[in-house]
């Protein structure tokens, strides 16, 4: 019989889980320059010459007893993930409210949940963080993000959520549908949107927690995604215009109701 683990291992797990890496210089300049933040560590490529903002990055670091660890540019960008923008430089923050999704459903009451918004193929940074942003000030629970299909979060998405990327909740996933699966058999509604025989966002009274999936703007959600949906509700548009940016639409949903 298998030992269960101990307090230690589990608040080691925790906290590793809610680690985020954030590259390039300027951004994890202003990150380490924000003491808001609570940062892990600071990676940076041996081959990076010293001066300027390297110099400037070292010294923020360092008055914050921040730990650097120097690495090949091929073990940075294993890192980072994108060798072509890190610039030799990236750095681990701890984010309270980047969780697995699994971690946060088990803890979830029912009664009384607030809306959740899940993202499918949402690929466009400056469309996520925009979402980020209107999520994060609305009384929903916050963002349901897949790694897979979805854009990274990276210096595009921090600049476009104007800094609220780490104040809100952002539950993540490998992928979309098998999170959405979960929510169901917690007794969660999935609600999807369209322009097809739907119900007006204003008139839909949903009688169990919702998570609403918001899709690109091209395509829409995934068929996989759309086979889950137990609703679909539209926003009315005048005027002759067809669709809005996904960014409103989310934020509209967001704070439906109020």
């Amino acid at each position: 019989m298998n030992k269960p683990d101990s307090a230690e291992y589990l608040a080691r797990k925790s906290f590793f889980n809610r680690l985020i890496t954030v590259y390039g210089r300027n951004p994890v300049y202003e990150i380490l320059t924000d003491t808001s933040l609570q940062v892990f560590r600071l990676h940076l490529a041996e081959s990076n010459r010293t001066g300027g903002i390297i110099d400037q990055i070292k010294a923020a670091a360092s008055q914050r007893n921040i730990e650097i660890w120097y690495h090949s540019r091929e073990q940075l960008a294993r890192i980072s993930r994108n060798s072509k923008q890190d610039q030799g430089v990236a750095c681990d923050i701890h984010y309270a409210g980047y969780e697995p999704y699994e971690q946060a459903l088990a803890n979830m009451p029912h009664a009384g949940q607030r809306p959740i918004i899940a993202l499918d193929g949402i690929t466009n940074p400056q469309n996520l963080g925009m979402i980020i942003r209107s999520v994060t000030a609305s009384p929903a629970h916050g963002i349901l993000l897949p790694s897979k299909g979805c854009a990274d979060i990276g210096p595009l998405v921090i600049k476009a959520s104007a800094g609220t990327l780490f104040k809100g909740t952002i539950l993540r996933c490998d992928g979309l549908v098998a999170a959405l699966k979960a929510f169901k058999q917690k007794g969660f509604e999935i609600c999807t949107l369209s322009s097809h025989q739907a119900v007006p966002l204003t008139e839909f009274k949903p009688k169990a927690p919702v998570v609403y999936v918001l899709g690109n703007e091209t395509e829409g959600v995934s068929r996989e995604v759309a086979a889950l949906s137990d609703h679909r509700v539209g926003i009315p548009m005048a005027n002759g215009v067809e669709s809005l940016n996904v960014a409103i639409t989310a934020a509209l949903i967001a704070f439906n109701g109020l």
